[in-house]
């Protein structure tokens, strides 16, 4: 494979790295690749081959679902098998693992083949006759399987996102392409590029006077790096520092030296992100430079290597979502992959006395971008004094790598929404509603990127599998509004429901559905098996450009989406990390809520709502029968497994559900509920009646409460907060004065929803 040499030299030459397809046969492509390493002269052990099974013998297999593990991880040669279970992520994630001068060797089913083609009209019989064209244009995977979402079958899954990828790897310089098929390979696509020679690169200078070690600059490989590891020493001070790179800049390498000089002056600095593996480079770093600066002096933990002590500091890791990650009062908090957070975790870091946040600005695991419009303003009103670096020069490989182009052009890794200016003056007037299909946003790249990158913007994990989904599921829809020819809002659909009786006696019991998320919750966790029956659309990301929001642009999407879809489904819906300023939103366009999860929401890292608005008889059964066991059973999960649910969140959930609870006290619990303002009772001897009382209010809202009056009856009668805590949280000067406020609450609610009689008993106890 006299190819593969010539694009391995190359890339070695240039500090750059290539791309190899070989299209055809399985066996032909897998023996042509371990061909084609050996003619590059790339060993086994420094190559990973990804794919539903081991092929080449001798070198680390993964499977696509884990391709994640090569996250943090550079390797001369990737091999990623595409046949059968092919995963944009995956793909994402072995480009990125590539070293400069190594090779991405990608197996593919022939090029024209590969994408496949839409299912065609006609019954199963024409289709296996073949009257439509070659059956093997109906190329379909494990990944596509995954795309069909019942009752959608994977043979109503598009090639679009394939399509699309074979149009860049056609297009892009650094990428060879040969057909293995045959007697001899054929080269129909060289992929070299006769790149110039390059300057050597001068070492970037150590700075003088620093408050770190010259170590710690002297192992930094750019100027970049340099620049960064100095604005870590504000944290010295206290302060807070924001570093935003791609991907292969080094960031988490800096962190990493940063962490070390910090621990070697005393600090003890903890290292968070959303997993381990994302921190790994920053903990390989900081022992590196410890044990050359024989300063390492053991691990907190002997089987934790994230933990390392010095004499005087440490640096040690916890998981980001851990509730108690501040109690040990660190004093430096380093956050890596800051965009993948929620903004509810990172709120807590600044906290800290110094705070770091670095963050991939286009990558996997979060957007930068995103990172800086749902947080910049919360680190802004924190009062503190912010360095901010930006990484911009690669290390693992060249400037201008043809390789990383490519990646972010096929996988829109750096899609962003139309620029401020753009849109800075559009209104729900001014903007026109239109259908995104498939067909619309590949024939319009600059429309694509727009939408994508809007979707990116505003949702914590939008990943190139997504871009996939858009392009190809068939139950998921893209709907806009367009200003001057630019996206400004825009929203992502799933057509949900209308399951066949045995998915749904199947589901009842206990099994999985893919997509088809209301309807299994509704299902699985409440007990419905009718819920499956209406059809619906869920909104699954909605996203207006943060240069237009708060003018109704959102509504009016949401308002479109309704005219368009009303006659077709029973319901429309949606799920999403709950805050009260979401609940507000979604209540406003007519949805009510009736469910919240009992769990935290992966992505956001809140519960999350549920809430439906009907559009036909059988949504509005749907919607009522749930929305009564919603506030019959509220008041019970609030006092277990939503005991830290945010009381404004509880208002917010509670004031917007679509059904009110009955009040049937008995006359003791009124003389009992009646007997608190004047002292003559207390809460605590049957809280029952109080928390039937405080969700008939919630609910109803015909009391006039102030909002902290609301935020008592939450965290206090519904989720049985113990009184100091509720005292201290809701600023009262004393826990006497929390109950005496309680009480206060208690005699206006008995006032509005008790009878005659309960009133009575009030002005006795008054009197």
């Amino acid at each position: 494979m006299e190819l593969a040499a010539d694009l391995r030299a190359e890339a070695r030459f240039a500090d750059e790295r290539r791309v190899l397809v070989l299209a055809g046969a399985p066996d032909a492509t897998r023996s042509a690749a371990a061909d084609a390493l050996d003619a590059a002269e790339i060993a086994r052990s420094e190559t990973t081959s990804v794919g539903p099974e081991p092929f080449l013998a001798g070198c680390e297999h993964l499977e696509p679902v884990h391709a994640s593990d090569l996250l943090g991880r550079t390797r001369e040669a990737v091999v990623l098998d595409c046949r059968d279970d092919f995963r944009p992520n995956a793909l994402g994630r072995c480009v990125g693992a590539v070293d400069g001068g190594g090779l991405l060797v990608l197996l593919t089913p022939p090029l024209d083949e590969w994408p496949g083609r839409r299912r065609p009209e006609g019954g199963a019989a024409e289709r296996a006759s073949g009257e439509h064209g070659d059956p093997r244009a109906d190329r379909r995977d494990a990944f596509d399987a995954s795309l069909a979402v019942p009752p959608f079958e994977v043979s109503d899954v598009t090639g679009n996102f394939r399509r699309r990828l074979v149009e860049t790897i056609r297009a892009h310089p650094g990428i060879a392409i040969v057909d293995v098929d045959g007697d001899e390979a054929t080269v129909e696509k060289e992929g070299l590029t006769d790149p110039a020679p390059r300057l050597p690169a001068t070492p970037p200078a150590v700075p003088a006077d620093t408050a770190f070690p010259a170590a710690a600059y002297e192992a930094c490989l750019t100027d970049d790096q340099v620049d960064a590891v100095a604005a870590f020493e504000s944290l010295l001070d206290g302060g807070a520092v924001v570093v935003e790179a791609d991907r292969g800049r080094g960031k988490s390498s800096a962190a990493g030296l940063a962490a070390a000089s910090l621990a070697l002056a005393g600090r003890d600095v903890l290292v968070t992100a959303p997993q381990y593996r994302s921190a790994r480079e920053v903990f390989a770093r900081a022992e590196e430079l410890l044990t050359g600066l024989d300063a390492l002096e053991g691990l907190d933990h002997p089987d934790a290597p994230q933990h390392l002590r010095t004499s005087e500091g440490r640096v040690r890791y916890a998981d980001a979502t851990s509730s108690d990650i501040l109690d040990d009062d660190p004093d430096v908090v380093i956050v890596d992959e800051a965009a993948a957070l929620p903004v509810r975790v990172l709120e807590r870091f600044l906290d800290a006395p110094a705070v770091a946040f670095t963050t991939t600005v286009h990558g996997y695991e979060g957007a930068g971008r995103g990172f800086s419009v749902r947080f910049r303003d919360r680190l802004a009103e924190s009062g503190r004094e912010v360095t901010e670096r930006a990484m911009t020069a690669p290390i693992r490989y060249a400037a201008g790598d043809p390789v990383e182009s490519w990646a972010f052009r096929a996988l829109l890794l750096d899609a962003r929404p139309a620029v401020d200016p753009l849109v800075a003056d559009a209104t729900p007037e001014s903007a026109t509603y239109e259908r995104l299909d498939a067909d619309a946003l590949l024939a319009d790249e600059h429309l694509l990127r727009e939408a994508f990158g809007l979707l990116v913007l505003a949702h914590y994990r939008t990943e190139p599998n997504d871009l996939a989904r858009l392009l190809d599921a068939p139950n998921v829809k893209a709907r806009a509004l367009i200003h001057d020819g630019h996206v400004v809002s825009v929203a992502l659909l799933a057509r949900e429901g209308d399951l066949p009786a045995d998915l749904r006696a199947d589901m009842y019991g206990g099994g999985r559905v893919k997509g088809n998320m209301l309807p299994d919750v509704l299902t699985t966790q409440l007990r419905d098996e009718d819920a499956g029956v209406p059809v619906g659309q869920r909104v699954l990301r909605i996203a207006t450009h943060p240069a237009a929001r708060s003018r109704g642009l959102g509504s009016r999407l949401l308002a479109e989406v309704e005219s368009e879809f009303a006659d077709a489904v029973d319901w429309l819906g949606v799920g999403y990390g709950a805050t009260p300023e979401l609940v507000d939103f979604w209540a406003a366009n007519g949805y009510a809520t009736v469910h919240l999860s009992t769990t935290r929401n992966d992505a956001s890292g809140e519960y999350s709502a549920v809430m439906l608005r009907p559009t036909s008889d059988a949504g509005r059964d749907l919607a009522d029968r749930h929305a009564e066991w919603f506030v019959d059973r509220i008041a019970a999960v609030l006092s277990d497994p939503l005991d830290d649910l945010d009381p404004d969140v509880a208002r917010a959930a509670l004031a917007t559900a679509g059904a009110t609870p009955t009040l049937d006290l008995s006359e003791f619990e009124w003389r009992l509920l009646a007997g608190v303002p004047g002292g003559a009772a207390t809460f605590d001897t049957a809280p029952g009646p109080f928390r039937a009382l405080a969700v008939r209010h919630l609910v109803a809202t015909a009391a006039d409460l102030t909002p902290d009056a609301e935020r008592l009856l939450v965290r206090k009668v519904l989720q049985a907060r113990p009184w100091d805590g509720v005292a201290d949280e809701l600023g009262f000067v004393s826990t006497a004065e929390c109950m005496r406020a309680l009480g206060r609450t208690v005699e206006k609610l008995v006032r509005v929803y008790g009878d005659d009689t309960a009133r009575e008993e009030l002005d006795r106890h008054g009197d």
